[in-house]
């Protein structure tokens, strides 16, 4: 079969028609990283009677035990919907294992560093080919820690960013066991003994996560962790991050905590910046959480579109009814 793209071997999987919305899923198999069993699933939602020219692409990333249906119902609803009909080119891959994205030989042992290093410059370099621009990246919770370690590890740069938006995202919450040594070495044997978590006995969403996440997450907030691998320290490259950022919290997300969310947007160089907290005290109607930040009737008055208004625009400001909630920095 005759590849979709000419950087590496693409397959059209599915092409449907979802009411008024076309849905069209890509396997991706770039073959760069150590585990060449890799493939990814991208979806691409366009207006079903659409002509051939399409709007600025925007790149959606899913968190932890999610699929693509966190931005897409099977019945037209959520952001990935609603940004398509307001004429932007949108397209939501699936991390390794998750949703249509087959697991990998080496699934347990994935981590963000994967994702981060080989994973999302293959998706950024295939959904240029075929939109012809640079796209514009957001992501929830774990999507965002994911985007944040690809920008601060440099492999992803402003050829591939048009602008970052970071929902629910931080790594600076503390957890005071994982700091005393014996109790980190016992989780680790402890997880070690697992392939994954599973997400629905943990009641945290429809997909399991590989344990190689658990462990790398262990280090991070280890006695002497940091927020990277070996090689790089993502954290301090965050300072160096100089394309457009969105970084949203929730004033009532418990998981990724406004303070925590604060810190790492604190952290990222950019000179063109806003923050925004979802909250009555920041007007609006209701203290978000960290789901409900993106996936609740609130969310679709207020939240979406804060979201189309800053892909149009990352200078305007967001909310022109209260400054104080979003800003340059």
């Amino acid at each position: 079969m005759q590849s979709s793209s000419h950087l590496f071997p693409v397959a059209l999987i599915s092409a449907e028609r979802r009411g008024d919305l076309s849905e069209d899923v890509y396997r991706l198999k770039p073959g760069n990283s150590p585990d060449s069993t890799v493939e990814l699933a991208v979806t691409r939602l366009g207006m079903a009677n659409e002509s051939v020219v399409r709007g600025v692409p925007v790149i959606l990333l899913h968190g932890s035990f999610s699929n693509r249906r966190f931005w897409y119902s099977p019945k037209g609803l959520g952001l990935g919907a609603y940004l398509t009909r307001a004429g932007f080119d949108v397209w939501i891959p699936e991390m390794r294992g998750h949703g249509l994205s087959q697991r990998n030989q080496q699934y347990r042992k994935n981590r963000v560093a994967d994702y981060a290093r080989y994973d999302l410059p293959a998706i950024a370099a295939f959904v240029r080919e075929q939109s012809g621009q640079v796209p514009h990246w957001i992501g929830h919770s774990l999507g965002g820690i994911t985007l944040a370690a690809a920008l601060g590890g440099q492999y992803l740069g402003a050829p591939a960013v048009a602008s970052a938006a970071f929902f629910g995202t931080q790594v600076s919450r503390t957890y005071w066991s994982l700091k005393i040594p014996p109790v980190e070495w016992g989780g680790r044997l402890i997880l070690k003994r697992f392939a994954q978590l599973s997400g629905s006995r943990l009641k945290r969403g429809p997909e399991d996560e590989p344990i190689g996440l658990a462990l790398e997450s262990m280090r991070w907030y280890g006695l002497f962790g940091r927020f990277g691998d070996a090689e790089k320290n993502w954290w301090a490259g965050l300072a160096q991050v100089q394309v457009p950022v969105l970084a949203v919290s929730a004033s009532n997300d418990h998981q990724d905590p406004d303070w925590a969310c604060r810190k790492l947007f604190e952290q990222i160089g950019s000179e063109n910046k806003h923050y925004v907290c979802l909250g009555r005290e920041q007007g609006f109607s209701d203290n978000f959480g960290h789901v409900e930040m993106l996936i609740s009737k609130a969310a679709q008055v207020e939240v979406w579109p804060l979201v189309q208004r800053w892909l149009s625009d990352q200078v305007a400001p967001l909310l022109a009814q209260n400054s104080d909630s979003t800003g340059a920095v």
